[in-house]
């Protein structure tokens, strides 16, 4: 008899679950936009999707559409999310552009930061925050401390 794998294959300990206002929408744009690919789908009687799962490079993303009445709403409904969904890309410039394309909307211009990352933030149209990097040197513990302190000292009171 196999031994069944507490972490499941291809997948790693944290998963972002997404609830979507339109998530069959929401994959089509993320096959535009991240070259995502869909793994699976599951739409319920109503033909909203109870669950899907997308792949974007080595990571599964879950999705599924709102249903209010299970108190699952996505950022639209909530008008807004704190979270955001990190991306380690190959080519930050080159993805960055291709979701704007698609229609993701820029919320921090791609920049190199001193963290040592090429960084830039989206936002997706259906209300999810993205981040996307490429590291792009090393930087010490002592380096970014300072950058931080002089980051800190232009910010507003």
């Amino acid at each position: 008899m196999p031994t069944i794998k507490p972490i499941p294959e291809g997948m790693h300990t944290v998963t972002p679950h997404l609830i979507v206002g339109g998530a069959a929408e929401a994959i089509e744009f993320y096959k535009k936009a991240f070259g995502a690919v869909e793994v699976s789908r599951i739409p319920g009687p109503s033909g909203k999707l109870m669950h899907a799962q997308i792949r974007i490079g080595d990571s599964a993303i879950m999705l599924m559409d709102e249903m209010p009445d299970w108190g699952a709403l996505g950022p639209k409904a909530l008008k807004g999310s704190p979270v955001s969904v990190h991306l380690y890309v190959d080519d930050a410039d080159a993805f960055f552009a291709r979701a704007v394309k698609a229609g993701a909307r820029v919320t921090m211009p791609i920049d190199d930061q001193f963290w040592g990352d090429r960084y830039g933030g989206l936002e997706d149209p259906f209300g999810h925050r993205w981040s996307v990097a490429t590291h792009k040197r090393e930087v010490t513990r002592e380096e970014m401390n300072a950058a931080m302190q002089k980051m800190a000292a232009k910010a507003p009171a």
